[in-house]
């Protein structure tokens, strides 16, 4: 097996008819060349919504079906603070928070591997974890997500930085929590692909077994077929795992 690193591939296709195709061309620029290479089939393992893009002469009914499934954006992040106490007189290790800027505040779950061991006294440091889904209440789901990706795109970390030290404040000032005093560190990590797209009964079709996007979106199309977790409409590994079965045996099977 050969890997090549910082490689990003721009181009897929079936050298031929897809029908009677016996390889593949893959074209991928490192740097500032262009290569191309060839082989007997080929597994495009990523997003969805990508692939149109790298393998244009899919049909289009498949293409609209891949560009169906739109990522879920997310923000993740770790506050770092000087202790816990706060938590500890107040009783609680999670709070959700519906509606509000972010959505849940976690202390870190409890894990001790080798030389690392969690905080045992809340007088120690601590990390928070602290999630946000943003979205635009009132749009069908997959224009929520839209939006929510481009607000990711434009927020800036000084609005991220205010919103966590106000919410934490109203959530733990009962505790004697002070941010000018308590936080050490804030990181924040935006994930504008974040999950992969979950069918939603509010919004979405009743289809016909079978004409879901992500069935659609997945079929063989010469010597290339299609392995990702939007695959089985999911976000999840287990999936992206069996997806990736399913593609590779098609492939062994034709």
């Amino acid at each position: 097996m050969r890997i090549r690193l910082n490689s990003t591939v721009v181009r897929i296709r079936n050298l031929g008819e897809p029908n009677s195709a016996r390889e593949v061309e893959v074209i991928y620029a490192s740097g500032r060349q262009v290569f191309s290479v060839r082989g007997g089939a080929c597994v495009l393992a990523c997003w969805n919504m990508a692939i149109p893009y790298l393998c244009p002469d899919l049909p289009e009914a498949q293409k609209e079906a891949l560009h169906y499934l739109v990522k879920v954006p997310l923000v993740y992040s770790s506050v770092g603070l000087r202790n816990w106490t706060a938590f500890q007189k107040l009783g609680v290790s999670s709070v959700y928070s519906p509606g509000a800027y972010w959505n849940s505040v976690s202390l870190n779950w409890a894990v001790n591997i080798g030389g690392y061991r969690s905080p045992q006294s809340p007088n120690e440091p601590i990390l928070l974890h602290l999630s946000r889904t943003p979205c635009l209440p009132g749009l069908p789901a997959r224009e929520q997500h839209k939006a929510g990706r481009m607000e990711l795109l434009v927020t800036p970390f000084e609005v991220f930085e205010r919103k966590i030290r106000e919410q934490l404040t109203r959530t733990l000032a009962g505790g004697g929590f002070d941010p000018a005093k308590d936080i050490e560190a804030i990181t924040v990590n935006r994930w504008p692909h974040g999950y992969g797209y979950e069918y939603n009964p509010l919004f979405d079709p009743d289809w016909k077994d079978g004409q879901q996007p992500h069935l659609i979106g997945r079929k063989k199309f010469g010597r290339i077929t299609i392995a990702n977790s939007d695959s089985g409409a999911t976000a999840y590994t287990d999936v992206a795992i069996d997806q990736a079965y399913r593609a590779v045996d098609e492939l062994l099977t034709a």
